[in-house]
């Protein structure tokens, strides 16, 4: 059985998943990790999805407001044992939704060159690569993309 679960950056699930997200983006982001982890504080993100396969919390994602008409998306993770599942699409999805319902009409997020998977998921999403935005623009190993829901 599966379930997604609106909530926030408190919930002890979305916690522990991006305890794992955090490892594993080191190891992906190699030297540039301290630059990029100083902007995925979870701290006070009033909008969350963890989703759950059988009662377990296997992935999460969550945006904040990153302009007036424009939320962001973070925090996306999907527990290495259950990717291939279509689970990241879902959890991408409901936030879309939920930014939606509270009439933000975009989206834009950051991803890694060093994330293939993530770039192809946000491009069959709709997403669409745009320059990068502050305080990205100069990290050659970032990825923003932008979606108008």
């Amino acid at each position: 059985m599966i379930s997604l679960k609106r909530t926030d950056s408190d919930d002890i699930d979305f916690k522990k998943l991006v305890v794992l997200l955090d490892q594993d983006l080191k190891i992906r982001d190699g030297e540039d990790h301290l630059f990029y982890n100083q902007f995925n504080k979870t701290d006070k993100i009033k909008h969350v999805i963890v989703f759950y396969e059988n009662d377990i919390a296997v992935g999460c994602g969550a945006f904040r407001e990153k302009e007036s008409d424009t939320v962001e998306i973070k925090r996306m993770y999907v527990h290495p044992d259950h990717r291939k599942k279509g689970i990241a699409s879902q959890v991408l999805k409901a936030l879309e939704l939920w930014a939606a319902e509270i009439k933000y009409p975009y989206t834009v997020l950051e991803t890694g060159k060093k994330q293939p998977e993530a770039i192809a998921l946000y491009q069959k999403s709709g997403y669409s690569i745009i320059p990068n935005y502050p305080p990205y623009e100069k990290m050659d190993n970032s990825v923003c993309m932008k979606k108008t829901l």
